[in-house]
């Protein structure tokens, strides 16, 4: 066995803490530098031959920054990239082929974006070594008898142009200047520019500038710029984040375009519908994020998808999940009675400036969760703000079932005023918050603990939405509305919260409503479905809730796109279009999402 000590440098603070580490490690005590300070690091570092394992130093540590586990001794042959002493540690690379997609599945801090730099040239993988920087030849060495050699051979010669899609839109406008129209000629370096602009839909915002465009134009901008670049390797890192259902498709087909136009793409993505859909095999990372990350053996999609649902990986014979996770089957059924009424509203109109959000009447009921599916810029968050008192309609009232409901929101943007401490933002919300089952269910797969300590002015994006879930839910109330919650959590995070809006839904009896744009959670957490419709940025309407196989169907029969259900696991699955199952559901069944019965024959999609 080999042992791996990793102190997560984002959780390290010295400066905060009386370095219990060295203070209590045995070994320490006795004079052997097992654990020291490092003043060129300043942070200490864990040495793993001195180490013993004892586990003292992971329990003392205020931050939870530490962590020691023993990994079978082959598998470190097998290290790719460490970054530094005591540092996460990278294990094998994804195989990657011409005129294919490969999508890489896996939690946030596994080592995906690190895999996705080292596939660019962007960073040169050190094998392990953290005191000097290997050679080339080493490198080919080491990867000798796989695809992967001939890979780094045309990597270290520059024979291979490689296009990156970064995770991180935001940064673009710091970086890039202009309007969309004069950066997409700018990069053009094929002559698709009229094509990829009409598969995106990006011909209202060519004049726009960058600085003023929104999350899902900068995603669009991003993924046009990188189809339209010349290259042999295309690797998109998060390429459906901001972007509604009807705009993941269209940049999935994109993608698929690329695959068969006989380039090697590679995806990163948490959304599940769409990686089935984009990809032609799957590889899953699994390990301990922050910590180390293993790469999997090359699967098929389904399988692939299956295994990581399942919690299990049948070729590494790994278990990465104590349960696997199910879908529903058949739709839940609406327990509608007078009694359960919770919130109604008559006939809504909202007006701003060249926008129009009718509402039609509707109710819901206590112990539902109502998802909000359609598309951006059509009066979600706008009704959303309306059920939170945020925004008074021009038309109508929304009725609460007694004169006083207490609402909890969690908005779609978090900007922060005041500087404070999330822990005393939890402590605020209530001073006994660690005592509710609801921090239990999320302190772990968000990893809150070790933000408690940390000034909520200097939290990243993805930081703030976790602490932002919880503190919505912490809260004691009848009426939960969260906008976008699951934007920037990878895909564990995603179902954790999801179970517990759920069981809050249940046990306590109330309501809540998610706008979401991932089909496959919205399936999972929703029990009926508000559809919006109507022209973006000019008019919409939001149609009265109704039961979640007659909302999926409204929804989906918009787009055209239809949904089938895998037999193991019961998530959602798209049809690939015009295929026969495609053609059966929407000309025979006239069913886009739930299929009420088996075809008498199985019957595979045509490929």
């Amino acid at each position: 066995m080999v042992r791996v000590a990793v102190i997560i440098k984002d959780r390290c603070k010295p400066k905060y803490c009386n370095k219990e580490c060295i203070r209590f490690c045995p070994l320490a005590r006795t004079g052997k530098e097992a654990i020291k300070f490092s003043e060129e690091l300043g942070r200490p570092v864990i040495s793993e031959v001195l180490c013993t394992g004892c586990g003292i130093c992971v329990k003392k540590c205020p931050f939870k920054a530490i962590y020691i586990v023993n990994l079978p001794e082959e598998l470190e042959e097998e290290c790719v990239h460490r970054y530094g002493p005591s540092g996460f540690k990278l294990y094998r690379l994804p195989i990657v082929k011409e005129g294919k997609v490969l999508g890489l599945i896996g939690p946030n801090a596994i080592g995906k974006t690190t895999v996705l730099k080292i596939l660019a040239g962007e960073l040169k993988p050190n094998l392990g070594y953290v005191d000097r920087e290997p050679s080339w030849s080493e490198i080919i060495k080491h990867f000798r008898g796989t695809e992967l050699q001939i890979y780094f051979e045309k990597l270290s010669r520059r024979e291979l142009k490689v296009v990156h899609k970064p995770q991180f839109i935001d940064a673009i406008p710091r970086v890039v200047k202009g309007k969309v129209r004069d950066i997409l000629s700018r990069v053009a370096e094929r002559n698709r520019l009229r094509e990829v602009i009409e598969l995106l839909h990006m011909q209202h915002i060519l004049d726009k500038d960058v600085s003023v465009l929104s999350g899902g134009e900068l995603q669009k901008l991003a993924i046009a710029a990188a189809y339209l670049r010349d290259g042999d390797v295309y690797l998109f890192d998060e390429p459906s984040s901001h972007l509604d259902v009807r705009e993941r498709l269209r940049a999935a087909k994109l993608i698929r375009r690329l695959a068969s136009e006989g380039k090697t793409v590679v995806v990163v993505e948490h959304d599940l519908a769409v990686l089935d859909y984009v990809s032609d095999y799957v590889c899953v990372l699994y390990g301990a994020p922050g910590a180390y990350g293993i790469v999997s053996l090359p699967r098929g999609v389904r399988v692939g998808i299956n295994e990581y649902l399942d919690g299990f990986l049948t070729a590494e014979n790994m278990r990465i999940r104590p349960e696997p996770i199910r879908f529903r089957l058949r739709p839940p059924e609406r327990q509608k009675s007078k009694e359960r009424i919770l919130l109604s509203w008559s006939r809504i109109v909202k007006k701003f400036p060249g926008f129009t959000l009718e509402v039609e009447p509707g109710e819901v009921y206590r112990g539902e969760v109502v998802g909000i599916l359609g598309p951006n810029g059509i009066g979600k968050t706008t009704f959303v703000k309306i059920l939170a008192n945020v925004l008074e309609p021009d038309e109508g009232v929304v009725v609460p079932y007694t004169e006083k409901v207490r609402v909890s929101y969690k908005p779609q943007y978090i900007k922060p005023t005041t500087s404070a401490i999330v822990e005393e933002v939890f402590a605020k919300i209530d001073p006994n918050y660690r005592d509710k089952w609801v921090w239990h269910e999320l302190a772990e797969p968000l990893q809150l603990t070790h933000l408690l300590k940390r000034d909520i002015m200097e939290l990243s994006g993805g930081e703030l939405q976790r602490v932002a879930i919880a503190a919505c839910l912490l809260r004691d109330a009848e009426i939960y509305l969260l906008d976008e919650p699951l934007a920037y959590l990878d895909i564990e995070q995603r179902f954790a919260v999801a179970k517990v809006l759920r069981r809050i839904a249940e046990e306590r009896e109330v309501t809540v409503f998610v706008v979401e744009h991932d089909v496959i959670m919205q399936d999972f957490i929703a029990d009926a479905i508000m559809v919006f419709s109507g022209e973006p940025g000019v008019h919409g309407i939001a149609h009265a809730p109704v039961g979640l196989r007659e909302g999926m169907n409204m929804f989906l029969r918009e787009l055209d796109v239809t949904f089938r259900r895998d037999l193991h696991t019961g998530r959602p699955r798209i049809n690939k279009e015009g295929s026969w199952l495609d053609r059966y559901q929407k000309e025979v069944l006239k069913e886009y999402y739930y299929i009420p019965e088996k075809p008498e024959e199985e019957r595979e999609e045509e490929e």
